[in-house]
């Protein structure tokens, strides 16, 4: 008997140890199948700078503000917030919508401070993560609700924009916007492919500072693009990431809104702060419809926040008491304009110098588009070849498509920047 016990133990020692080796080799194998995801060509042209010891390279690839020192920038205005803010507030959570006086803030500076549609109560809008979660919530809204649509996006775009609405399982449809020749807008082509989409059609519109080619439509040619979605019954998606970035106005930059919101259209608008306060890693921004009236406004932001619950239940508060603070104190309010105009100022600054060194070399190609375009991107023209060559001669970083963030230029790099562009582009 005490044989017969012996050998039972060690054959159930024995299928123990077998089942948790084909247990151990189930669980190993769970995730074979797994690929490294391809690296951000944006995050990774940042990689590359920071592990580059030369003393002398340049990024202008970061899509972030940066003073004339090449060093990251926090507004005063936000400063100041964050002395009013510190051990004042507690820490619960917000709604599902988010913070009331931030959305009720935002809402402003987008439709306007007396706008009759935030009076008539027809806006439904909520917190978002900044401008990529409010596309996200708008692309699975539109997935939720108009299954059968698609969305027409510009080519080109910010990357980001179609990895939006494929993880939303939302068609993607291209339409004509950059004139590579002119390095300057396709109004026709543009025109032509609003004219040709099926009515009732979504597209991605950039309010202000086209990301990545800094090319917008005059305001003529905002008029002209309204008229015709209006005949042919379009909603625009407004992406706006630069509302004061672009000009130092933001009752300029927001100009595109109001020509639709005055031809009486319904539209959605997508807003961030991360560039016009810096708050980038706050992650801060809103998503708001403009709807039929107050009981469908209501509905609309009811879905909106069903969608955000199983995401991210609630925002986080901290950026957006950041801005409710500055938009809601008369005296920050002002002094947040006049930081924002100062950033806009050193960009459009450096454009000017940034051409204007190129032509002074005495470069054969024209340049005028440095100055024409607007925003923190310039659209170069440069070939991805051309880039390559400014990397490894000069240690100068951007994205392959030859995007170079004006943010990065300064007055103790631009005449670096502008003689190596000259080099790699009058000799290929």
């Amino acid at each position: 008997m005490a044989l017969w016990n012996a050998v039972a133990s060690r054959l159930a020692r024995h299928r123990s140890w077998t089942a948790g080796v084909g247990s151990s080799r189930a669980m190993s194998s769970w995730w074979h199948s797994v690929e490294p995801a391809p690296k951000d060509p944006i995050l990774g042209v940042t990689e590359a700078f920071l592990a580059d010891p030369s003393p002398d390279k340049v990024n202008v690839g970061v899509g972030a503000y940066r003073d004339d020192n090449g060093k990251p920038v926090v507004l005063e205005c936000v400063r100041e917030a964050e002395r009013r803010i510190a051990g004042s507030m507690n820490m619960e959570y917000l709604p599902m919508g988010g913070s009331v006086k931030m959305v009720e803030e935002t809402l402003k500076l987008a439709y306007g401070d007396n706008s009759e549609f935030i009076k008539d109560k027809r806006v439904a809008a909520v917190q978002a993560l900044s401008g990529t979660g409010a596309c996200r919530l708008f692309a699975e809204f539109q997935k939720r609700f108009r299954p059968e649509s698609q969305i027409y996006i510009p080519v080109p775009t910010w990357s980001n924009h179609h990895n939006i609405w494929r993880d939303a399982q939302v068609p993607q449809r291209t339409y004509h916007y950059y004139h590579a020749e002119s390095r300057g807008l396709d109004f026709a082509s543009l025109m032509d492919d609003v004219k040709n989409a099926p009515s009732g059609s979504f597209f991605l519109l950039h309010a202000c500072a086209h990301n990545p080619t800094g090319v917008d439509p005059s305001e003529e040619q905002w008029r002209e693009i309204s008229q015709q979605f209006k005949a042919k019954g379009h909603f625009a998606l407004f992406d706006m990431a630069y509302q004061g970035f672009a000009s130092g106005d933001p009752e300029r930059d927001a100009k595109s809104i109001r020509i639709f919101l005055e031809d009486g259209h319904s539209i959605g608008i997508a807003q961030s702060y991360a560039k016009n306060m810096g708050l980038y890693g706050q992650r801060v921004g809103c998503l708001s419809v403009l709807c039929e009236d107050e009981k469908q406004a209501v509905a609309v932001k009811s879905q909106l926040q069903m969608i955000a619950r199983p995401m991210y239940s609630n925002p986080p508060v901290h950026g957006a008491l950041i801005v409710s603070t500055i938009l809601g104190d008369p005296e920050l309010k002002q002094l947040w304009l006049k930081e924002v105009k100062g950033m806009a100022d050193r960009i459009i600054g450096m454009r000017t110098a940034l051409r204007e060194n190129l032509e002074n070399l005495g470069s054969s190609l024209s340049w005028k588009h440095i100055t024409e375009q607007i925003g923190m991107f310039c659209y170069s023209g440069m070939t991805p070849e051309q880039v390559d060559r400014l990397t490894k001669e000069f240690h100068i970083y951007m994205t392959r498509n030859g995007r170079i963030s004006m943010a990065g230029v300064t007055t103790g790099n631009v005449r670096y920047l502008a003689n190596a562009i000259h080099v790699v582009t009058e000799s290929t």
